[in-house]
Formats: structure tokens, sequence, C-alpha cells
């Protein structure tokens, strides 16, 4: 009960990932920052001339940050979640994915 081996709170089921559950004003700023490079690469490959099927892909499906909705700015769909929304940081390694489609009708 004492001692080095006592009980803690991260032992006995608490609190152990400490992620907030709204994004912070920074946190959505890098969203926007990242959307708009993203945006701004895909700009430079298609002045460049260069021709690719997933070029084609991208810019016929992928939707400007500046025309985005914030509900799909901020989050992605999850089947297993309450209104089928999730936080955009709660998604692992969301810094590295660009996610801005989402099924028809969510």
């Amino acid at each position: 009960m004492f001692g080095a081996f006592r009980a803690t709170l991260a032992s006995c089921g608490g609190l152990l990932w400490k992620n907030p559950a709204r994004m912070s004003k920074t946190r959505k700023a890098n969203v926007r920052k990242r959307l708009k490079a993203v945006d701004k690469v895909i700009e430079t490959v298609i002045d460049s001339g260069v021709k690719l099927r997933a070029l084609e892909v991208a810019i016929k499906d992928t939707p400007k940050e500046s025309t985005m909705q914030p509900r799909d700015k901020y989050t992605v769909f999850s089947r297993k979640h309450k209104k089928y929304r999730k936080s955009f940081h709660k998604v692992p390694k969301f810094t590295k994915v660009t996610m801005r489609i989402t099924p028809e009708g969510f």
C-alpha cells in the first residue's frame, strides 16, 4: 500500500492521455497553415506543367482551404463516434495526412 509500489492514478485506470477536448486557436491556425501549404504545392506542380494521373485526381477531388467549411477543416469522419465526426487532433499523425473528403451526407 505504501512505499515504492503504491497504486497511482495511471495504474488504477486514471487519465493517461491528456488530449484536450477541443482544439486551441493555435492548433486550428496550424491546421489552416498546413492546408494552405498543400494548396500551394499543388498549384506549383500544376504551373510546372507536369501531367500525372494522381495530380488530376487531387485537383478534381480536393477542395481548397478557402472553400472548405470549418467542420471539414477541423473534424474527420468516424463511424464510431457520436454524430460521426471526430476532432482532427485526436487522429494519429493528423499533421502528415491530408483528409479533406468525407462521405456524402456526413
